[in-house]
């Protein structure tokens, strides 16, 4: 009679999940005494129980709050148990999804009880489309900024945006643009990859190069270029990140004898020339070379040989013959 006796109080948490189904809880992780109710609220013990540490329970007795109530009485109940009488109500289900936590795709097999995880693995070989819509899920929710972007990826979108700009057939390179579309631009480009960590495998210059056509291409070099030869006969880089145009930042004697602002995208973008000391300091920003030549060349010349006296400051700048050398000539 006894053994029956322990035998039905075994029995006591399946009992109540036929009862109370809704209330059956699985531990959750990270903390002791806290579940997850099959019906998705959560439910916790308001202090240590020997229950605590069970990984099924029903919970009988609740306070009846809604996102987290507290547990008043419960009995354990089996995975076996919940597997076997539940089995109507178990889902097997496969998903391929991205996990922002560990930053990669997550391919699992489950077995849910409504919003209960009974049985969790991975999937050895999902198929690579569901891969690939995860992977870009999660650069979407990364953002661009979880790309590999260096330098020369950088200058490369900012010279195409900047033709674009000016009216040119070019692709949109905008945020929200290349955010929307991955599908397209990148998604060939990532086949296999499931962590964020696997992007600084791209090279992303090459990608975005490869965005545009032979005729476009020709295009871009010739109408935005990344060097300007000045009179000196130094190339030198043209900047098209500091702002919306373009910047030549250059010697200010490497620029004598030239009486027009260098342009570019066929001379309807004059530079925003950078004039700087010897040091390499800004000592006028312009738009209008011949401008400053005539009007402000004066004042900056002055300071400039008091600060540089062995340096080249001619009267007449254009006259003068550029130069990159220190000194005055015949030093």
């Amino acid at each position: 009679m006894r053994g029956n006796e322990t035998h039905d109080i075994n029995k006591t948490g399946l009992l109540l999940a036929f009862a109370y189904p809704d209330r059956i809880a699985k531990r959750r992780s990270g903390g002791e005494g806290r579940y997850l109710l099959a019906n998705g609220r959560g439910a916790f013990f308001p202090r240590p129980e020997p229950l605590s540490s069970e990984e099924y329970i029903v919970a009988a007795s609740l306070d009846g709050r809604e996102s987290e109530s507290r547990i008043f009485l419960a009995a354990p109940v089996t995975e076996a148990e919940l597997l076997e009488y539940f089995a109507q109500d178990i889902v097997d289900s496969e998903s391929v999804s991205w996990d922002s936590a560990q930053k990669c795709v997550a391919a699992r097999r489950q077995k849910r009880l409504w919003s209960l995880v009974l049985c969790d693995s991975p999937i050895k070989n999902p198929r690579e489309e569901y891969l690939l819509k995860a992977f870009l899920s999660g650069i979407r929710e990364a953002g661009l900024d979880a790309l590999p972007w260096d330098r020369a990826a950088e200058t490369l979108r900012a010279r195409i945006n900047f033709l674009r700009r000016t009216g040119e057939d070019l692709p949109e390179l905008s945020d929200e643009h290349l955010l929307n579309n991955l599908d397209d631009w990148l998604a060939p480009w990532i086949k296999g990859m499931t962590r964020l960590e696997h992007l600084k495998r791209l090279e992303l210059r090459n990608i975005i190069m490869g965005m545009l056509t032979w005729k476009q291409q020709q295009a871009l070099d010739k109408l935005a270029p990344t060097h300007i030869t000045v009179p000196s006969g130094s190339r030198i880089p043209v900047d098209y990140l500091s702002g919306k145009k373009p910047v030549l930042a250059v010697r200010l004697q490497e620029m004598f004898g030239l009486d027009k602002t260098p342009a570019i995208a066929n001379g309807k973008a004059p530079l925003l020339l950078h004039l700087l000391s010897p040091a390499g300091r800004p000592m006028q920003v312009t738009e209008d070379l011949a401008g400053f030549w005539a009007n402000s060349y004066i004042l900056v010349k002055k300071e400039l040989k008091g600060r540089y006296p062995r340096h080249y400051w001619p009267d007449d700048p254009l006259m003068a013959e550029p130069t990159r050398r220190a000194g005055r000539r015949g030093e």
